[in-house]
């Protein structure tokens, strides 16, 4: 796979006009298999965090990772549970500074589940 499909480029910076395309090519089993329970979904999210990380991506770049793909899955996504669908309603509620605010949130929510 070439460089332009990757949301992060060779010199290590975010393109987050990329992350759509990039939750586009995940296959629907795993998709499904990933929003099905909560605790799968922190946990596929702790693991994309600490690849981010480790690669260089800060706390910032992090958020607004999240904050695209929270995005994304209010408006093509239907809830699996009643956590999710929680999120999506605090997130259709939210202004964009709030919806920014809560995309750090998660952030530090799946990070917390290596602490647990």
């Amino acid at each position: 796979m070439s460089e332009h499909n990757h949301v992060v480029n060779k010199n290590g910076e975010l393109d987050v006009s990329k992350v759509d395309h990039a939750l586009d090519r995940i296959d629907d089993g795993d998709k499904e298999r990933i929003l099905a329970d909560f605790d799968a979904f922190q946990s596929y999210l702790n693991k994309r965090i600490q690849l981010a990380e480790s690669i260089g991506l800060n706390e910032e770049q992090l958020a607004q990772a999240a904050e695209k793909v929270a995005g994304y899955l209010a408006a093509n996504e239907e809830p699996r549970n009643s956590e999710e669908k929680l999120l999506q309603e605090l997130w259709k509620v939210g202004t964009q500074a709030e919806q920014h605010q809560l995309a750090h949130l998660l952030v530090k929510l799946a990070q917390n589940r290596t602490a647990q």
